[in-house]
């Protein structure tokens, strides 16, 4: 048996009917550097994990998805603010959007769902992070708000939760 870390992160796909240039994806646990509490994949800053391995789990991520574009990181507060632009400092923000090719976003989840949003002509995308404060506070409303389009014409995909066995 080999004590070799895979590095390589776990991808999942959603089946859902976007355009063919709109990708997205959930990130698993599966595999990665992170130790303990934190391990295996973990993207998340604002945990306590080590830095370096969080750094190097954005970079592998970058790598996974063959895309070099700057990946919009927000710093989620449960409410229902969607970032619009981008800009390399942290936003305070629980979605984001995307109206150009220049960036990617992303939402990070644990006990939260994430909710991708695309327009039928993939020229807008979207993602938010659904936990029940920005649920209740109108997240998904105010996503659907900010792509200032026919909501007959997003198409909409979300993440379920999986009772586990115990």
């Amino acid at each position: 048996m080999s004590d070799a870390i895979n590095l390589r992160p776990t991808l999942l796909v959603p089946d859902w009917p976007a355009p063919a240039n709109v990708r997205a994806f959930v990130t698993t646990r599966e595999s990665g550097p992170s130790q303990g509490e934190f391990a295996a994949f973990n993207t998340a800053a604002h945990v306590g994990d080590n830095p370096d391995h969080v750094a190097l789990c954005r970079r592998l991520l970058q790598k996974e998805i063959g895309d070099e574009r700057p990946l919009l990181w927000l710093n989620q507060t449960h409410g229902a603010r969607v970032q619009q632009i981008y800009q390399p400092d942290v936003a305070d923000a629980d979605a984001a959007l995307a109206t150009s090719n220049e960036y990617a976003c992303v939402v990070l989840t644990a006990d939260c769902l994430p909710v991708m949003f695309c327009n039928r002509a993939g020229t807008q995308v979207a993602v938010a992070h659904a936990g029940w404060r920005g649920l209740a506070g109108g997240v998904l409303e105010a996503t659907i708000a900010a792509m200032n389009t026919d909501p007959d014409d997003i198409l909409v995909v979300r993440a379920r939760y999986f009772k586990c066995p115990v």
